[in-house]
């Protein structure tokens, strides 16, 4: 996508989504909202923190239908990308339009589903393709097996981006051997991790700090952590709300200039804000 830059870059938020009541939801889902959550609400946060831009994800409710979020993406071009979910056999052509309207990656939801084997050649095909575009592969899956599904995808070329800390129940702890595993990988390799919704993981602050403390440590930097709001913090929406999950980003992350990275400088080089995008 080629678009200039019509908004001074000041903070992302790398994670959102947007839906309404009406939209028809998958079969499979785990959740149905019973509100709205639309993007002029999303967009009037972003304001009200001092933030340009924003990233919405495809809830997992909505399946593969991702014309809701497209929508909104044409609207907001100069403010919004997206990251899309897909099938398997996805089209070079859909891909295409999805790419045309600001959708910079593609997300895995592998919660409660069984691991496929990722090395297999339609997942190869599949990642190639979002490999050619420069998007990345979002995963949504706890720690306890990530170093078993990260390594698989990333022979693939792409970037790959955990989610929320990677739902370590707790912190991340290195004793554990498979978040061990998965802490080797980061220094090495094209892997994000989203510092978002710690409710998800059980996290509480001290625990949150632990978790940067070794992430970063683990990175030997802070050049591949994002952070996202999360909102509309679906299912917990009565324990927390966006302007406490701000505060609570500034909290974990009192250094201004790594805030600064984390909060705009990192989400830009992988999203594609700014004026070369």
């Amino acid at each position: 996508m080629t678009q200039l830059a019509t908004v001074t870059l000041t903070g992302v938020d790398s994670h959102a989504h947007i839906f309404h009541q009406g939209l028809r939801l998958a079969d499979s889902r785990r959740y149905s909202p019973d509100y709205d959550a639309t993007v002029e609400q999303y967009l009037g946060h972003l304001d009200d923190c001092g933030l340009s831009h924003g990233v919405l994800v495809q809830p997992s409710f909505l399946g593969t239908d991702n014309s809701h979020m497209v929508a909104a993406l044409r609207r907001f071009p100069h403010r919004l990308r997206g990251t899309a979910v897909v099938e398997r056999d996805a089209a070079d052509e859909s891909l295409d339009e999805l790419a045309e309207a600001g959708v910079v990656g593609i997300r895995l939801n592998l919660i409660g589903q069984p691991l496929e084997d990722y090395r297999s050649a339609p997942w190869r095909t599949l990642f190639a393709k979002v490999a050619q575009r420069g998007w990345s592969v979002e995963i949504q899956r706890g720690m306890e097996d990530l170093d078993v599904v990260v390594p698989q995808i990333l022979k693939s070329g792409v970037a790959v981006v955990i989610d929320h800390f990677g739902l370590p129940n707790g912190e991340i702890d290195p004793v554990n051997s498979h978040h061990q595993a998965l802490l080797s990988l980061l220094s090495s390799e094209n892997i994000w991790v989203k510092l978002s919704a710690t409710y998800r993981s059980r996290s509480n602050l001290d625990q949150a700090r632990c978790s940067i403390d070794r992430l970063r440590d683990a990175y030997g930097h802070s050049e591949r952590l994002l952070w996202g709001s999360d909102w509309p913090h679906t299912r917990f929406e009565s324990q927390t709300d966006y302007e406490a999950q701000f505060a609570l980003m500034q909290t974990l992350l009192p250094n201004a200039a790594e805030r600064q990275r984390i909060l705009a400088d990192n989400p830009a080089t992988l999203f594609k804000i700014g004026p070369a995008n």
